[in-house]
C-alpha cells in the first residue's frame, strides 16, 4: 500500500500506534526490547514453517511417494530400508527448526524474570535515593518492573502452543506418509 494514498486520519492513528509502542517499550527497558526481537525470530521461523509445511513440504512428500511406487522392489531388506532412510530424511527436514523454536521459547520467560530482577533493583535503587517513603512510586515501579515478565511468559505460552502444534503434524504426517507409500504400493501392484 503506497503512504501517499493514507488519509490524514489513519496516518495520524499509524502514529498513535507507534507512540503506544514506544511507551511500552519505554515502560518495561530494554529487556521487553529482547524479548520483543526474540519473539520477531520465532514467529520469523513459525511463519516459515507453516510456508515450508503448506508449499515444500507437500511436493516432497508427493514425489518421494511417486519415487518409492516408482521402483520395482518395494519387499526386501534393501527396499524397506532405502524406504526408511527417504521417509527419515523428509521427517528431519520438517523437524529441522524444531531444536530452535524450542531454546526460543524457553528463553521468554528468563528474559521476563530478568527485565523483572533489573526493574525491581531500578525501583529499589530510587527509592533509597529518595530515602523518603513513596508507596505510590514503589507501586508504579513494580508494575513497570513485572512488564516484561508478562510479555515474557505472553510469547512463550503462543511459542510453545506451536511448537506443540508443530511436533503434532511431524508425528501425523509421519504416518500419512507411512500410509501414502503402502497405498502407492498396493495400487502399483493391483
Amino acid at each position: 500500500m503506497n503512504p501517499s494514498w493514507l488519509e490524514p486520519r489513519q496516518w495520524f492513528e499509524a502514529l498513535q500506534g507507534l507512540e503506544s509502542l514506544e511507551r511500552l517499550f519505554d515502560a518495561g527497558g530494554s529487556v521487553l526490547v529482547m524479548i520483543a526481537l526474540v519473539a520477531a525470530v520465532l514467529f520469523s521461523l513459525a511463519l516459515e514453517r507453516w510456508w515450508y509445511f503448506r508449499v515444500t513440504h507437500q511436493r516432497e512428500r508427493c514425489a518421494l511417494v511417486n519415487h518409492w511406487a516408482a521402483r520395482q522392489d518395494h519387499v526386501s531388506w534393501s527396499a524397506l530400508t532405502l524406504r526408511d532412510v527417504w521417509s527419515r530424511a523428509l521427517s528431519r527436514r520438517l523437524r529441522r527448526p524444531l531444536p530452535w523454536l524450542k531454546l526460543l521459547v524457553g528463553i521468554c520467560p528468563l528474559l521476563g524474570l530478568l527485565g523483572t530482577v533489573t526493574g525491581m533493583i531500578a525501583v529499589f535503587d530510587s527509592l533509597s535515593l529518595n530515602e523518603v517513603n513513596q508507596a505510590r512510586a514503589m507501586a508504579d515501579g513494580v508494575a513497570r518492573a513485572t512488564l516484561p515478565t508478562l510479555a515474557g511468559m505472553a510469547v512463550a505460552v503462543v511459542g510453545l502452543l506451536f511448537t506443540t502444534r508443530l511436533e503434532h503434524t511431524i508425528r501425523r504426517e509421519d504416518q500419512k506418509l507411512q500410509d501414502r507409500m503402502a497405498r502407492a504400493v498396493e495400487e502399483t501392484h493391483a
